[in-house]
């Protein structure tokens, strides 16, 4: 699915921080991304004929570049970029804005933008942004939450607990997301970023309470804009037909989403059991997992020797 964003839309969100003015042209050519995945470096980069269908940014080098060719080959040059109608023309570090790029851009109808930043700053901050705007993106149903810093979706059918964990979690110190609608994007080869809906956010329902806003209950420091999806954990209900979790997981269990795989911990639901200490013990494992340290591996390897000894006394 294509995903597109608006000219006009990259020039308000970044007008203040980049202070970009607008100085010719209509706001309304549109980026866009086909691929499944976005690289920020196909999107924005620094004037280039290989890729004028970018968005492209004139500096200083670029200027001192021209000047050292001859006119004919600069507008030649210049021309090309222009009839591939890249989406905006950028001119940084607070260059002065030719008559003729002005007239060359009002021609072909190219939205032309300043700004007194330098062009590396504005490009790096450009490509950040239209990566996220761009990211193939998909809501989730479940309880996001910051448990030592790592991401972790709680997912579980209605009514298995995943919201009172979740106050449990805010209570113990760690912090909320999103709740119900997860909004997670690839934002890297094998990155994965949740946020919340700007109608959700803060928000959390917890049966016979109702809506709970964590961050006017629990303070400014419980609450999340976004985090890194590392893990998920499902909580299972007792069901007929439905086979438990294993007792001693001999494979690592993975979930593919956006195709990244994430770990995934299956913690079944029973009375007495404190779902957020398993949850967090979960984390940590999961965090000495990603460190090469497997537990579940040292323990086969200290039962294989057990067993070679063995046998080399028995022999």
């Amino acid at each position: 699915m294509e995903r597109q964003l608006i000219v006009s839309q990259l020039f308000e969100r970044n007008r203040e921080r980049l202070q970009l003015t607008w100085v010719s042209g209509a706001l309304t050519r549109v980026i866009s991304a086909k691929e499944e995945f976005v690289a920020p470096a196909d999107l924005v980069g620094h004037l280039n004929l290989m890729h004028p269908e970018r968005i492209q940014v004139i500096g200083a080098p670029e200027l001192a570049w021209a000047a050292r060719q001859a006119p004919q080959k600069v507008k030649r040059h210049m021309h090309t970029i222009y009839n591939a109608q890249p989406p905006v023309l950028i001119v940084t570090d607070g260059l002065d804005v030719s008559e003729e790029i002005r007239h060359d851009c009002e021609l072909s109808e190219t939205p032309l933008l300043k700004t007194p930043l330098p062009a590396a700053y504005v490009i790096d901050t450009l490509r950040h942004f239209v990566a996220r705007q761009l990211a193939e993106t998909i809501a989730l149903h479940g309880v996001l939450m910051d448990v030592l810093g790592m991401g972790v979706l709680i997912t579980g059918d209605s009514g298995a607990g995943k919201s009172e964990l979740a106050l449990e979690l805010i209570s113990r110190g760690h912090g909320l997301v999103a709740d119900d609608v997860v909004d997670v994007s690839r934002i890297g080869l094998d990155v994965l970023e949740g946020r919340c809906p700007d109608l959700l956010r803060d928000f959390l329902e917890v049966r016979g309470l109702g809506l709970i806003n964590i961050r006017t209950v629990f303070g400014e420091t419980a609450c999340r804009r976004k985090i890194r999806l590392k893990l998920l954990v499902h909580l299972q209900k007792p069901a007929r037909g439905v086979p438990e979790a294993a007792r001693l997981p001999l494979d690592a269990q993975n979930e593919n989403i956006l195709g990244v795989p994430v770990p995934r911990i299956t913690l079944p639901i029973a009375a007495g059991r404190n779902l957020a200490v398993l949850l967090e013990a979960a984390v940590r494992v999961t965090i000495l997992s990603l460190r090469g340290i497997n537990s579940m591996q040292d323990f086969l390897d200290r039962q294989e020797n057990a067993l070679q000894a063995d046998n080399q006394s028995v022999n």
